[in-house]
């Protein structure tokens, strides 16, 4: 029986992933704050680590919306080869399958959370 070893690559990116949420995360508890307390400032540094980043908040999104579609692609590619016979080891795809159903179900958390936010602010009054 072969042990099953989790891919250095992909625990990588799972990694950074993981550190963007966080990220993302933490400034939307920033603004919460802002919002509660009325200190500009804040808001200040939340939008200067997002400069420092590089990117806008939809590269941010689009990039992580092509991230899932490849783990969605490669999923179907393993579970192609390997109905195909060719040589793809069962644990192989399976482990694929698992990477895109866990990033496309936080994707969709994401895309939970953000209606949510715009549904609250929507809801404010001027």
């Amino acid at each position: 029986m072969v042990p099953v070893q989790m891919n250095p690559m992909a625990t990588q990116g799972l990694t950074e992933m993981y550190r963007q949420q966080r990220a993302m995360m933490e400034q939307a508890r920033e603004i919460q704050q802002v919002a509660k307390t009325g200190q500009v400032e804040s808001t200040q540094s939340t939008q200067a680590v997002g400069s420092v980043q590089g990117s806008g908040f939809g590269d941010l999104l689009n990039q992580f919306v092509g991230e899932v579609n490849e783990k969605q692609l490669a999923s179907s590619q393993a579970v192609t080869d390997l109905l195909a016979g060719k040589d793809v080891p069962l644990h192989q795809a399976m482990i694929a399958m698992q990477e895109a159903g866990v990033s496309f179900q936080l994707m969709v958390e994401v895309r939970n959370k953000l209606l949510q936010g715009y549904q609250d602010l929507m809801r404010m009054q001027v």
